[in-house]
């Protein structure tokens, strides 16, 4: 009998296995990324997902080495874009939302002068995600040299692994700390407020970030996978997307 119920719950697992998705997801958007899921299931009950977070370099990285992911939403079109021509996503990558970045402080701060803030000298550490690796990491540091501020703070910019990093330093270790704008729209983050805790960096020293969707080789016969690839592009997934702090079209 007990091996009849330990064969049951192997086949119920493979199966349930076999119905579900597997997503990674750029850190920036883990903090919509509930919501999301909670909007497709009820829609499609019966498809569990989850969900692994890790900057958008990271991500790709594993997905070259094998990662089982079947969907890759990244933070920026670079990456999704360059596994599709190499043959490991089977669609083609299309721009779910643009992100935009802030400047936040768990303090008060003056924040009138916008960006030229870092500057004072009462800001010592800035935390910044790795540009290397972390397409919001890329917006702030053009942010940064579109203002011409390099040069004077360079010393004092401490670069985090990727958004989530990033935020945690801001509430740990650091003065100040360039964000994706979708962070500050989290319960645990919505006592901060615009203009003593934080503001929007202006759109015109960066390029607001296209973040780009494929559905990956590993899919390839996972109507589920189609299924959420499309329900991204609904209009209730831009409007949760929206409500994040993210533009849509």
């Amino acid at each position: 009998m007990r091996l009849r119920v330990f064969l049951l719950f192997i086949i119920l697992s493979f199966d349930l296995m076999a119905k579900g998705i597997t997503i990674g997801v750029a850190t920036n958007l883990s903090y919509a990324m509930e919501a999301l899921k909670e909007a497709f299931y009820k829609e499609y009950q019966d498809i569990p997902i989850e969900i692994v977070v890790a900057s958008s370099g990271k991500l790709t990285a594993q997905i070259r080495n094998g990662a089982p992911y079947d969907i890759f939403m990244s933070a920026n079109m670079l990456y999704p874009s360059t596994l599709y021509k190499d043959g490991l996503a089977i669609s083609k990558p299309i721009v779910y939302a643009k992100g935009s970045i802030a400047l936040f402080s768990k303090s008060r701060r003056d924040f009138s002068q916008g960006l030229s803030i870092l500057k004072s000298k009462n800001i010592k550490k800035i935390a910044l995600a790795n540009p290397k690796i972390a397409p919001y990491g890329m917006a702030g540091l053009e942010a940064i040299k579109s203002a011409k501020l390099l040069s004077s703070i360079q010393n004092r910019l401490i670069f985090a692994q990727n958004a989530s990093q990033t935020l945690m330093y801001a509430m740990r270790v650091v003065d100040v700390a360039i964000i994706p704008k979708s962070a500050l729209f989290t319960p645990k983050m919505s006592h901060y407020k615009k203009g003593q805790n934080w503001i929007d960096i202006d759109p015109k020293l960066y390029k607001p970030i296209e973040q780009g969707v494929v559905v990956l080789k590993n899919a390839k016969d996972k109507k589920e996978a189609q299924e959420f690839y499309q329900f991204l592009q609904s209009k209730r997934a831009k409007e949760i997307l929206k409500s994040y702090g993210y533009i849509v079209q």
